[in-house]
């Protein structure tokens, strides 16, 4: 019975990791900044298993993706940004759905609106 039991926990264990969504490659979108203003990004996703890895591209230059996950659908990573010699934290979470992610992003700790924007799978 037990031996059953493991081969169940087993199975489902590589299903969910089976079923993680697989959005290595490129995606673009504007994200939303100060004021009503919106940046041409680029994200560049490597999945492992759960585990995300790869960088956000924009006027900031490349920027390295930190603590990535994706478990079923969800999606979320973290990126650190120097203004001036202050480091921001970023946070950022989102639902896959076909060839779009729609994410928000927020800084770490709360301070300031949380922000919506969708990504788009990119051809190139």
């Amino acid at each position: 019975m037990k031996t059953m039991i493991r081969i169940a926990c087993s199975l489902a264990l590589l299903l969910a990791v089976a079923m993680a969504a697989d959005i290595s490659g490129k995606w673009t979108g504007d994200m939303p900044g100060r004021g009503g203003d919106t940046t041409a990004t680029t994200f560049t996703f490597k999945v492992d298993g759960e585990k995300l890895t790869g960088s956000m591209t924009g006027p900031q230059g490349d920027v390295p993706l930190q603590e990535g996950k994706v478990s079923g659908s969800q999606v979320s990573f973290s990126t650190t940004l120097d203004f001036g010699g202050n480091s921001i934290k970023i946070l950022y979470k989102g639902t896959v759905s076909g060839d779009s992610i729609k994410m928000t992003r927020e800084r770490e700790g709360g301070g300031g609106q949380a922000r919506e924007f969708t990504i788009k799978r990119s051809g190139t």
